[in-house]
């Protein structure tokens, strides 16, 4: 070969190394191509395609139509905030500008529920526990919260699909749960089974973003 072409040679080489690089930085999500890769783009759809008619909330069980309103919003189960510390691509915003991997994992359905804002609001990052004592933090919701322990304890009947949702983005996006909140999630998974509606959502999910969560059977 001529010098000219073993130039060449390695120009290519080196192209290949930079693209494997990039690749291997960025891990894919499950999701499939042509699905919205941002969480501006899923939004409307999680409205428009999972929710068409309404539903109910996730933490209090709360019936809403399609015309909602701002009282209800959209709660992200395993917290963003947790993902951005994880990835170490700073705050939220940054996140959103520099990962394409954090746009994935904000974008997953499977990980997105109705909530009632306030609720919503509450809960924040704060990791999920059983709490002592029956006090309500709202009187028409069964939602506990202890602040100084920066903990919450949902309702029985969401405790199987927060702990579902949780496990699927673990596992997906290589996120980490630490082993107490794990093991009560795997006990939550368990004892609460996924209902009709809960299959019946995951199904569609699937249809709209090309991925299934295994954990609901």
């Amino acid at each position: 070969m001529t010098a000219g072409q073993w130039n060449l040679l390695a120009l290519l080489v080196l192209l290949l190394v930079v693209l494997f690089a990039s690749y291997a930085q960025e891990p894919e999500s499950p999701a499939q191509a042509g699905d919205a890769s941002t969480y501006r783009e899923t939004r409307p759809l999680f409205w428009s395609k999972l929710y068409p008619r309404g539903g109910t909330t996730l933490y209090c069980g709360k019936h809403f139509s399609s015309r909602h309103g701002k009282q209800i919003n959209i709660e992200h189960v395993f917290p963003m905030s947790w993902v951005t510390k994880t990835l170490h691509c700073g705050d939220r915003n940054k996140c959103r500008r520099t990962s394409r991997r954090f746009n994935r994992i904000e974008a997953d359905m499977h990980n997105l529920y109705p909530a009632l804002a306030k609720v919503n609001k509450t809960r924040s990052a704060m990791a999920y526990d059983l709490i002592k004592g029956e006090k309500y933090y709202y009187k028409e919701c069964d939602f506990e919260v202890d602040f100084h322990k920066r903990k919450v304890e949902p309702t029985p009947s969401a405790r199987g699909k927060i702990a579902r949702a949780m496990l699927y983005m673990e596992d997906s996006y290589n996120l980490k749960l630490f082993s107490r909140q794990k093991k009560l999630l795997l006990k939550w998974h368990r004892a609460n089974p996924p209902t009709k509606e809960e299959k019946h959502r995951n199904r569609r999910i699937k249809e709209i973003q090309g991925s299934a969560n295994p954990y609901i059977k």
